[in-house]
């Protein structure tokens, strides 16, 4: 049985910095892991990914420049850093992977691009 596991999440000030990891137990071949977040009264919103053979990187607008996603393919793992964190970064922050390979960039910055997602990590920033 396969889960995902994130961590990190916490509460940090406005211009702070938090690390979530996310690690996957279990047998698990995946193509590409990604983050998503969600927070009350907002869509459902795509955040960073990065595929296992290449490492292409995909980043939100939103983030860019100030958010890096990185992995380990050996360990299953995957990192965001947050930098110059945001109120507006206040979320669930979902750790996902996907089995599949595809090409291109719909399926790596869409929810439906994934099969595996974890529980979910708090990030709050205060301002």
């Amino acid at each position: 049985q396969v889960q995902l596991v994130e961590s990190g999440g916490g509460l940090v000030q406005a211009g702070g910095s938090l690390r979530l990891s996310c690690a996957a137990s279990g047998t698990l071949s995946s193509y590409g892991m990604g983050w998503f977040r969600h927070s009350p009264g907002k869509l459902y919103e795509f955040v960073a990914a990065i595929r296992t053979s290449g490492g292409s990187t995909y980043y939100a607008e939103s983030v860019k420049g100030r958010f890096t996603i990185s992995g380990d393919n050996a360990k299953n793992a995957v990192f965001l850093q947050m930098n110059s964190l945001k109120a507006e970064d206040t979320a669930v922050y979902y750790c996902a992977a996907s089995t599949r390979l595809t090409t291109g960039t719909y399926y790596a910055t869409h929810s439906d691009g994934y099969d595996y997602w974890g529980q979910g990590t708090q990030v709050t920033v205060s301002s």
